[in-house]
């Protein structure tokens, strides 16, 4: 039967990049997915990084059958109670500034948005993002994407500028002691922009933990000096946390470590748990700047019904089940176990992450650092096989990174698990 499903997904299905898993997922539930066999595959990845609350949560199963039931849709200039409720209570999570929300689909819907805004407040168009940025695949987002897809669809929007990822454990930015010098990388980034720039900076727009990137983890004070360097310049600063967001890294979100906040913040993946919920997160000034010269958002499912009354359920979850507290906790056993990995393998390269958000980086060896991309793949399927699934990002320069994002409902068995077939996979195929 699965070869003829097979068969038929290759002959009727366009393919979007990548392989498909190679199972037919039947169901899901909590921290599993189950393939036609009935068979259990521990979800290290949270759906596409997006199922905080695991698969089929009783709330979210509720909720959507509700509100289906009785508003799920509307005309997109109707407004209904579940969408200004989600705007009070999402922007109570944040720093006081940040209070007008607007509520879309997608990640790259709303960083499509973030930046509209930011190039109509400041009247400038440049957007400057990390090299191994990944911010979505509509063309203002696909244009501040500088890790993948780039090649082959004609020129980009005008106006995108790279900064280098700092990554602390490959970039060549190195202080007397060998120890990362990020600032120095920072600053040269910086002088780069300038000298590329035609006057006209809009936005700078990062993640502060690049996942697709390869879990590059910003270094503590990297966003003071970002904002900082951004304010200098008159750009605003716009902080993409459709992965960091609502608790992953063990704090609400991820900016607050580094004690600043963003002018616009982009949400998705973990506000819909799963399903296809975004928000973009603004200032009053900017948003009254915005409308006074006309800012045009105006899609099929903005201000969805069925979207905020899911928001809003997962932000009870979090808050109920202190979900924020228990990803800081299960964060520190599973930084532990990698490091241990990393301590005894010598193909483990390197951990990074926080909280429920971590990567470990494979290579030849320690002391080369040399990418091993074979390796990787064969360490997938060895998990897999073993009832894990594991994603792994391959950027030309870095090793295979697996990235490691279970839902923040998962278990303490269940986390402890994953890490043990993770040990065995890379026992078997590395020795």
């Amino acid at each position: 039967m699965d070869t003829t499903f097979w068969d038929e997904a290759d002959r009727l299905l366009v393919r979007y990049g990548g392989t498909f898993t190679p199972r037919v997922i039947e169901r899901a539930s909590g921290a599993h997915v189950f393939d036609r066999q009935g068979r259990p595959i521990l979800d290290f990845t949270s759906g596409q990084m997006s199922a905080i609350l695991g698969h089929a949560h009783p709330d979210i199963v509720a909720i959507v059958s509700s509100a289906v039931a009785s508003l799920g849709h509307l005309y997109s200039g109707m407004l209904s109670a579940p969408v200004v409720d989600l705007a009070a209570r999402l922007t109570a999570t944040l720093p006081p500034a940040l209070g007008k929300m607007l509520l879309l689909t997608t990640g790259a819907e709303a960083n499509e948005a973030a930046i509209k805004m930011a190039k109509l407040a400041t009247g400038r168009y440049e957007i400057v993002s990390f090299d191994r940025s990944w911010h979505g695949m509509t063309q203002g987002a696909a244009s501040a994407t500088f890790s993948a897809g780039r090649r082959g669809y004609g020129p980009p929007t005008p106006g995108n500028l790279a900064l280098p990822a700092p990554n602390a454990y490959r970039s060549p930015f190195r202080s007397s002691d060998g120890s990362h010098d990020w600032e120095a990388e920072l600053a040269y980034g910086f002088a780069l922009v300038d000298q590329q720039s035609a006057g006209s900076l809009a936005a700078c727009l990062v993640e502060p933990i690049l996942s697709s990137g390869g879990i590059i983890d910003l270094p503590p004070g990297y966003l003071r000096r970002l904002r900082e360097l951004c304010d200098e310049r008159g750009m605003l600063l716009i902080l993409d946390e459709a992965q960091t967001g609502l608790g992953r890294t063990g704090a609400m979100y991820a900016f607050e470590r580094d004690g600043i906040a963003p002018d616009i913040l982009t949400l998705s993946k973990t506000l819909g748990a799963g399903l296809p919920v975004a928000a973009v997160v603004t200032t009053a000034e900017i948003e009254q700047v915005c409308h006074d010269r006309g800012f045009l958002f105006y899609t099929t499912h903005v201000s969805d019904p069925l979207a905020a009354s899911v928001a809003l359920t997962v932000l009870d979850v979090i808050e109920r089940d202190a979900l924020v507290e228990r990803a800081a906790r299960l964060g520190d056993r599973l930084a532990d176990r990698l490091l241990d990995l990393r301590d005894r393998y010598e193909v483990v390269g390197d951990v990074r992450g926080r909280g429920l958000l971590q990567g470990i980086e494979l290579v030849e060896d320690k002391r080369s650092k040399a990418p091993a991309d074979a390796l990787g793949d064969a360490v997938t399927s060895a998990c897999l096989e073993r009832g894990l699934h594991m994603n792994i990002v391959q950027l030309p320069g870095m090793g295979g990174i697996f990235r490691i994002a279970p839902p923040l409902t998962i278990t303490d068995d269940e986390l402890h698990t994953g890490v043990d077939i993770l040990e065995a996979s890379l026992k078997a195929v590395a020795g």
